[in-house]
């Protein structure tokens, strides 16, 4: 099967959509849709829903298929939709299963969410994810810094329609001896730690990188990809700089306001609530003015 398209969508920005909730604490549909039509209208051609910015572990199941059905509905022919899935075995084989029969392209498999994970049982794990879904493109979302190269070649040995990896260990030397022990030409390697890693990681061999900040500014993500695919890293550093300061208060006390900064810029513009889910908080009074201020001066 040729998997060109989707290899095409993930060398790219990977647009980590939130998830809005409306005032009774549901999925907000029609905010959720705006949202989504705002990615596409600004140029974002690829959608993960069910990503961590999505609160992927806070979603029930019928909310994640709801999420995914709007995504695949809302992108039609204008985007490739690369679906989360995970938790047990059985639970993400019919989370793949549901996004292959409503229309999504790819299933991103995050990483285990288990206290004991060998590697031959992460062969296992998403051997048995891809292997139900043989038309999809898979994605495993590698988050274990102990993974060998090997075994992600191992796995694809098994299981050809693993065409890509979102790499999220925060260690640019690690991921280029990973990536070139797996096989560099093999796989499309997306930088999954979003903007602050896509210069590093692109200058050892990712092609596409993840990204929550698109939600607020889709435009300065599209400006990164441009630079760092034309190899301009002087214009890929400024716009590094513009995002610097929001992405530190994101990944501040191990990433507990991930989330959180996102919706918060979103409400500041009108564009959704900022109501987040356990074990996430909403942010701070004192915080949200400098959020806003962020947000606000990237609109301009």
């Amino acid at each position: 099967m040729d998997f060109e398209t989707q290899r095409a969508a993930l060398a790219d920005v990977v647009a980590i959509p939130v998830t809005p909730f409306a005032a009774d604490g549901t999925v907000d549909e029609v905010a959720h849709r705006a949202l989504l039509r705002r990615l596409l209208d600004s140029g974002v051609r690829t959608l993960t829903p069910n990503g961590n910015t999505g609160e992927f572990y806070a979603l029930t199941p019928q909310e994640r298929r709801l999420v995914t059905e709007l995504t695949v509905e809302e992108a039609g022919e204008r985007g490739v939709v690369l679906v989360g899935v995970g938790h047990d075995v059985p639970t993400a084989v019919a989370a793949a299963r549901h996004a292959r029969d409503v229309g999504a392209r790819m299933v991103m498999v995050h990483q285990p969410a288990h206290p004991y994970v060998s590697d031959a049982g992460w062969v296992d794990y998403h051997r048995s994810i891809a292997e139900a879904v043989p038309e999809l493109g898979v994605v495993p979302y590698l988050r274990n810094p102990l993974l060998a190269g090997v075994r992600l070649a191992e796995l694809a040995d098994l299981c050809p329609n693993v065409v890509g990896v979102k790499y999220a260990v925060p260690d640019a030397a690690r991921f280029a001896a990973f990536a070139r022990d797996a096989g560099l030409e093999r796989f499309v390697w997306v930088a999954g730690l979003a903007e602050p890693y896509a210069p590093s990681y692109f200058s050892a061999g990712a092609s596409g990188f993840t990204s929550g900040l698109v939600n607020v500014a889709p435009r300065l993500s599209l400006h990164l990809i441009e630079a760092l695919r034309s190899g301009d890293y002087p214009a890929a550093m400024k716009v590094w700089e513009q995002i610097r300061r929001f992405e530190e208060l994101r990944a501040a006390n191990a990433s507990a306001d991930n989330v959180t900064v996102v919706k918060e810029a979103l409400a500041s513009l009108g564009l959704c609530r900022r109501d987040v889910r356990a074990p996430s908080r909403l942010l701070p009074e004192a915080e949200r003015a400098e959020v806003a201020a962020i947000a606000a001066g990237w609109v301009i």
